[in-house]
């Protein structure tokens, strides 16, 4: 799964993607070369259920990350940037909420008017490549016309007419087989959407990020279909990604703050593709295992070998709070709260399971 990470110029995304990724890239200067790299999903449970079964090794779950080039309506027309962009299953818009006489800006702050203008050339870029493919649909349609084809067109132009009304297509109600019949396209509009403020440091970071989005009024675009917000400060994460675990907890709760922007930035996104986290644990190894929501457990059990999904038996499961409360799996079996689940189970956030299998 990909998060590409778009915003207009001077916005402090490229810093964001270093301190969310740790990656050592060069300033691209004119190129539009996306920039990749992967990040690690925070996680207190998992690091509790490693607590408990001091592991030869935890592993957490991750996000890839995509620095995409600053967007803009020239840079949309270039095939590799819309490449990069298209390629992408969510996207974080990095919004400029700081102040710095230093860093140019064009105009005066504001998110709301940034949001507007780099959806819009989102919307122009979908409107675009709908009417190139309404015109051979059509022309599809006189040579012969079938079932799939009249449901593309039907679904092109309901689409085409949202765009047209300035409704991006994440806002418009679709079927599953509507979403399969278009995935191909990977409309840049249709893309889940987190906004990030990025906000100047203060005294007072703590009440500041918590009441950036009511500030800056992106609480109706953020309660949209497939969009959210969020507040982080670059300039604070950047001096927290050069401290160890101690001196970060410190300098967070000098700020009133138990988590990082960066942290809550994080979860955010992975929220926002539609994931979940179970868990496997025991002393060679506690991992987080990242699977769509509304998984079935064979499902789940796939995430973790595909083989293990063909010869699914049963999920020994447990809440990962009732197996902490346990003290143990045997303690749990006994307290009846370790169950056997079976192939319709519903995978729930922060299951830990084991899984009986016949291969």
């Amino acid at each position: 799964m990909k998060t590409g990470i778009i915003g207009l110029p001077q916005v402090g995304k490229t810093s964001l993607f270093k301190i969310l990724t740790k990656a050592k890239v060069e300033d691209r200067g004119y190129s539009r070369e996306a920039h990749i790299g992967v990040a690690r999903v925070p996680d207190e449970r998992l690091d509790k259920l490693s607590a408990l079964y001091s592991p030869k090794k935890t592993t957490y779950a991750t996000v890839d990350y995509v620095d995409v080039a600053a967007i803009g309506q020239e840079a949309l027309k270039e095939t590799n940037f819309l490449t990069s962009l298209r390629n992408n299953d969510a996207l974080i818009h990095v919004l400029r909420a700081f102040e710095d006489d230093s860093i140019p800006h064009v105009g005066a702050i504001d998110p709301l008017r940034d949001i507007k203008n780099v959806e819009f050339d989102l919307m122009v870029s979908d409107l675009t490549q709908i009417e190139k493919r309404l015109e051979r649909v059509e022309k599809d349609l006189k040579k012969g016309r079938t079932g799939e084809l009249e449901r593309e067109q039907a679904l092109l132009i309901r689409s085409k007419e949202a765009l047209e009304q300035e409704q991006p297509l994440r806002e418009l109600e679709m079927s599953a087989d509507e979403k399969k019949l278009i995935k191909g396209f990977m409309f840049l509009s249709q893309k889940p959407i987190l906004y990030a403020l990025n906000i100047g440091e203060s005294t007072s970071l703590g009440d500041d990020l918590e009441a950036a989005v009511a500030k800056y009024k992106l609480e109706e675009v953020s309660s949209r279909p497939n969009a959210g917000a969020t507040a982080i400060c670059g300039k604070v994460e950047a001096e927290l990604a050069e401290m160890d675990d101690a001196e970060a907890a410190d300098f967070l709760s000098s700020y009133g703050l138990k988590d990082s922007g960066l942290t809550r930035l994080i979860r955010k996104s992975y929220e926002l593709l539609g994931l979940i986290s179970f868990f496997t644990a025991g002393e060679d190894e506690c991992r987080a295992w990242t699977i769509p929501a509304g998984s079935k457990a064979p499902q789940g059990a796939g995430a973790i070998h595909s083989d293990l999904e063909h010869h699914f038996i049963r999920a020994e499961t447990i809440r990962w709070d009732a197996l902490l409360d346990a003290g143990s799996e045997a303690n749990a079996r006994s307290r009846g709260t370790l169950r056997l689940e079976g192939k319709e189970y519903i995978v729930q956030d922060g299951d830990v399971m084991h899984i009986r299998h016949s291969g």
